[in-house]
């Protein structure tokens, strides 16, 4: 519960500055107030992933349909094809394939059976959304109510404080922004160089899951290698050797001086935090873990850095 309730402030923090920037659009002489500002907001991206769908999953359900009905044709084709590798070519095909038979029956059994667990991750999910939304609305007066929780005379230091660092997790959006955007488009460009099926929708998927830190993009790749591994080896191995290439510049470079310039945080201070923050709370720790670390710094630098006097 707590956990969600962090999550949900955070992310509140962050989308604080794009509810004030649609707070000062004008037309003629009225301004849109804090509820409509934040209902536009969850509108625009409702439309965005609406509209991706729509034009995006007919054609991937159509070809799906196809892929299913050339299965049987397709199945003993692609086992010859892995009879002629080095390696497979040694291996009982009818062996393989019973094991791989039996390794679908026991996925679905745990799909079946983790139906609950994903279930209840939706309702996580829709609960942080409601509370970032009452965050939204209410959060300057929870704000208040926290600082009272202090003695006057330290809460003008701490506010101070906590505006510095709310500045500074808010840019983290405009840096996470700015990889996502990045890997999107240079995905896109590949997979269309590589006529791979589906590049727009890939490209897509490769820079939404970006919000996720390591875990997204693994989950994104092997889905845009499975896709060109449809068409030939050819494709998936370029479509392999393109995300190798890109997460070793964007872990060695992107991230670290992106983060850097918009967070203010050391290279190596984001990579301890995406770890420890995946290792205490998994997905969602590695999500939050860089403003997170953020607040953190700006706290540490206030009360605890002994600074020296010039």
């Amino acid at each position: 519960m707590l956990e969600l309730v962090y999550v949900s402030a955070l992310f509140a923090v962050v989308l604080t500055p794009a509810v004030h920037s649609i707070e000062k659009i004008s037309i003629r002489k009225w301004h849109p107030g804090r509820g409509i500002a934040i209902l536009t907001l969850l509108l625009t991206v409702i439309v965005f992933f609406v509209g991706l769908f729509y034009f995006a999953l007919p054609p991937v359900i159509r070809d799906l349909k196809y892929f299913a009905e050339d299965l049987p044709v397709r199945g003993p084709q692609l086992l010859a094809k892995l009879h002629h590798l080095p390696m497979i070519g040694q291996l009982d095909l009818h062996d393989l394939t019973d094991k791989l038979q039996q390794g679908a029956a026991s996925s679905a059994g745990w799909l079946i059976a983790s139906l609950p667990a994903w279930a209840e991750r939706m309702v996580d999910i829709i609960t942080t959304l409601i509370l970032t939304v009452y965050f939204l609305l209410e959060g300057e007066f929870a704000y208040l109510w926290f600082l009272s929780l202090f003695p006057l005379a330290r809460r003008t230091r701490l506010n101070a404080t906590l505006v510095i660092a709310r500045a500074r997790m808010s840019r983290w959006l405009i840096g996470q922004g700015t990889l996502m955007l990045i890997i999107g488009l240079c995905s896109t460009a590949v997979f269309a160089l590589l006529h791979v099926r589906y590049s727009i929708l890939l490209g897509v998927l490769m820079g939404v899951a970006n919000i996720v830190p390591v875990a997204g993009a693994v989950v994104s790749v092997t889905i845009a290698a499975l896709v060109a591994a449809l068409d030939s080896w050819t494709k998936m191995l370029g479509v392999l050797i393109f995300y190798a290439i890109y997460v070793n510049i964007e872990n060695a470079y992107l991230v670290p001086r992106i983060m850097k310039r918009n967070v203010n945080l050391a290279g190596l201070v984001v990579l301890i935090a995406l770890l420890a923050g995946a290792t205490l709370a998994g997905v969602v720790g590695a999500m939050v873990a860089v403003p997170t670390a953020a607040l953190i710094a700006v706290l540490m630098d206030e009360y605890m850095v002994v600074h020296d006097e010039k």
